[in-house]
């Protein structure tokens, strides 16, 4: 039988499509992570990566299918131990953490702080990174818990939202727009917004409220810009090169601290993200994060009932 250390090996790698980045996610060498598969495929006898391709990390028909049930195996594997972790003294052991980049920043300073000071006998461990990728950790028995903004695809989890996070619009004080005290939707039909990059749910997201305006589209005369982080999102519109959507999370922060810029509530469509926990489903940690669940809220949050809106 393939064991659990090979099968996060393939997994890691069908995740990162590269040995050198997978061997570090695994804590291994990279020949020994290569080994470990190579040794999966004799053992099996059969091809799971096709190797002529060049360098480039590109699976056999075949090994996409083995894939999928790897991931299902170790999904197993982490209930088991989820079990045992949950049949010690409730809040207590290793908690590994996923959030994304435009909630961590502005959530996680004031979450380590109280976590611990309330449980101290859970351990936090935190991960970073884009929805798409901390899902598929969470899928992979790789994290326990993801704080994530919806819509997203997690049809695959248990979710708890868990706050409403508008968006709000930020231009230049100059700006024509600058003068009105709420913007409707359809006034930024043809602006050029400044977007995040691909991978990032709120590019999409804003993408989505844009196109709530039949005709929107970036403007004929220039590209679209993309930026990798909302500190330079802010720098940007800062420099007069488009306007930029922002959660109402990242405003209320220092973000926008020394720059010349007006922020405006967006109307006619609805303009708004959701904040939530999300984890496997039949999790035996699920009453575990229904309690902290109320630890991930910002005190400037005062309306957390999400019922009817």
């Amino acid at each position: 039988m393939p064991s659990a250390q090979q099968l996060r090996y393939l997994v890691t790698l069908a995740e990162l499509r590269h040995f050198g980045r997978a061997a570090r996610a695994c804590a291994v060498t990279q020949s020994t992570l290569s080994a470990g598969i190579l040794a999966l495929e004799r053992q099996m006898d059969v091809r799971l990566l096709d190797r002529d391709v060049g360098k480039k990390v590109v699976f056999t028909p075949l090994g996409d299918k083995v894939i999928v049930r790897a991931r299902a195996a170790l999904e197993a594997l982490q209930g088991v131990l989820d079990v045992a972790v949950a049949s010690r003294e409730p809040m207590s052991g290793l908690l590994r953490l996923g959030v994304i980049p435009t909630i961590g920043p502005f959530v996680m300073p004031a979450l380590v702080r109280r976590l611990p000071e309330a449980y101290p006998q859970l351990r936090l461990s935190l991960n970073e990174d884009m929805t798409h990728n901390v899902m598929e950790k969470l899928a992979a028995g790789r994290l326990d818990l993801v704080l994530l903004a919806m819509p997203c695809d997690c049809a695959d989890s248990e979710t708890l939202p868990l706050w409403r996070d508008p968006f709000l619009l930020v231009m230049p004080r100059g700006h024509a727009l600058a003068r009105l005290l709420e913007v409707p939707v359809r006034s930024i039909a043809h602006e050029r917004m400044i977007l995040l990059e691909d991978g990032h749910c709120l590019r999409e997201q804003t993408l989505a409220l844009c196109r709530q305006v039949r005709s929107w589209g970036q403007p004929e005369d220039g590209a679209e810009c993309t930026v990798s982080s909302l500190y330079t999102m802010v720098e940007m519109v800062a420099a007069g090169m488009g306007l930029a959507l922002l959660p109402r999370l990242a405003v209320d922060s220092p973000l926008l601290a020394g720059q010349d810029l007006v922020v405006r509530p967006v109307t006619g469509a609805q303009a708004w993200r959701t904040i939530g926990l999300a984890w496997r489903p039949r999790s035996p940690r699920t009453a575990d994060f229904r309690t902290i669940a109320p630890f991930f809220v910002p005190d400037s949050i005062t309306d957390t009932n999400l019922e009817g809106k």
